[in-house]
């Protein structure tokens, strides 16, 4: 029996408003969410021709009244993704991207570990509405209870005996740039995990050249539920630029960092405080991820959580990160680990990655260490343009934009190292993920 979304009554005798969570409804302490629970919270597989008699392309419409947007970074409507797959010649192919190589991200990795179901339903279902008969579950090698709890998932489904079409588990290589989804198709092909260059599109030619849909696990989660619940209920939280709700990780000095569903254009200060507030200053919040960008702490006080109201800001909220520096850390020996470590990332294709990113970290380094001269900022300059939007892909892109908003935010500590050299907080800890760090899912 399917779940009713359950509601709270809204001040001066409105109508009821929709409340959370969604995704992580029923969400399990430990361990992952049994097919039987997982069913008597979100009801049966709502399958077109069944009860939908206007067939699978239903789906596809549902999802476009909804407004649901890619969950990966790129914020691509899902419907018109869907629909060039579908129009495409050949049998298509649905590619689950869940090997979020973002270190300040675990959403993913936290939908597969603990509610598998709920993204095996909507890939199914997004599958089966573009005619595809297969798809390719892809999970990070290193993810061990993601890879056994979504084989356990396959396990309890087979038992049903009706399921269709034929889905594959598949362990990926570690690493950022696999998360491409061009490169992770590529990886598929047998070929190395490196993005590829366009034309053709994937959604022409893929997955052994076949039209191929490939969407991140809390895209197709969702799609799991507006097929249950339809358009009008997903968009009863949000705004209307970016209707539903999202899984958003929280990192930083907080009492319980994790991953937290919020509806887009919530608050900052409410996911602080579902999170058990600050246990330190913030010196900045770095939103979107490692190749997202930075806002100075004393702007975060009216920060509310959508592309629309963060873009003055001049950034979003990309993978879903919000990665919190309190005032102790160093942000310049933040901002120079994870810029070698895109560095290091770098596909080595394109010289803009290989040779412009490691320039960029380099004068990072030295400009840390003391050693660079004060025209620092021309050089990175310099650098800058040489590389943001000269590569092969968007992975230079990203980490220049990461770059450039730290250089804005963190002006003062650049300068002074550049004058003095290393500061003593630069011995501390390191706050910034490098790898993921473990986190337990929370609903906010």
């Amino acid at each position: 029996m399917s779940s009713a979304p359950t509601f709270e009554a809204a001040p001066g005798g409105r109508a009821p408003v929709a409340r959370l969570p969604r995704l992580l409804d029923g969400v399990p302490a430990q361990g992952a969410m049994s097919l039987r629970t997982h069913l008597n919270t979100h009801g049966e597989l709502p399958l077109p021709g069944r009860r939908d008699r206007r067939g699978p392309d239903a789906l596809i419409d549902q999802i476009e009244q909804a407004g649901l947007s890619g969950r990966g970074g790129a914020s691509f409507p899902m419907a018109r993704k869907m629909r060039a797959v579908s129009g495409a010649r050949g049998k298509p192919i649905v590619v689950v991207n869940a090997t979020e190589g973002e270190p300040a991200s675990l959403k993913d990795r936290t939908l597969l570990e603990t509610l598998p179901h709920l993204v095996l339903d909507g890939a199914v279902l997004a599958a089966r509405a573009i005619g595809a008969e297969e798809v390719i579950l892809c999970v990070c090698e290193s993810a061990g209870a993601g890879l056994e709890r979504c084989a356990q998932a396959q396990s309890e489904r087979s038992r049903l005996g009706n399921e269709w079409p034929r889905v594959v588990l598949t362990a990926a290589p570690e690493g950022y740039i696999i998360g491409h989804e061009s490169a992770l198709v590529s990886h598929l092909n047998g070929k190395p995990a490196k993005p590829t260059f366009s034309p053709p599109m994937l959604f022409e030619r893929g997955v052994r050249r076949r039209p191929t849909l490939v969407n991140n696990a809390e895209t197709l989660a969702h799609v799991a539920l507006i097929a249950r619940h339809g358009p009008r209920w997903f968009r009863e939280l949000g705004i209307a630029g970016q209707p539903g709700s999202t899984l958003v990780t929280l990192s930083g000095p907080v009492a319980y960092p994790g991953v937290y569903e919020i509806e887009y254009g919530a608050s900052l200060t409410s996911l602080l405080e579902a999170a058990g507030g600050t246990t330190a200053a913030s010196r900045a919040a770095l939103f979107g991820g490692y190749a997202g960008g930075w806002v100075d702490g004393h702007l975060l006080s009216g920060v509310a959580l959508s592309d629309e109201h963060l873009a003055p800001h001049g950034v979003s909220l990309g993978a879903g990160v919000v990665l919190l520096l309190s005032e102790s850390a160093c942000p310049v020996a933040e901002i120079v680990r994870v810029a070698r470590w895109l560095a290091r990332q770098s596909a080595g294709q394109c010289g803009p990655c290989v040779h412009g990113l490691d320039s960029i970290a380099g004068t990072l380094e030295q400009l840390a260490d003391g050693t660079r001269d004060r025209h620092y900022s021309q050089r990175l300059a310099e650098l800058v343009a040489l590389t943001a939007k000269r590569g092969a892909c968007s992975h230079p892109d990203g980490a220049v934009r990461f770059v450039t908003s730290a250089l804005r935010v963190f002006e003062h500590e650049l300068a002074d190292h550049a004058r003095h050299g290393p500061c003593d907080a630069c011995a501390s800890s390191r706050e910034m993920p490098l790898p993921a760090r473990a986190s337990r899912a929370r609903a906010a």
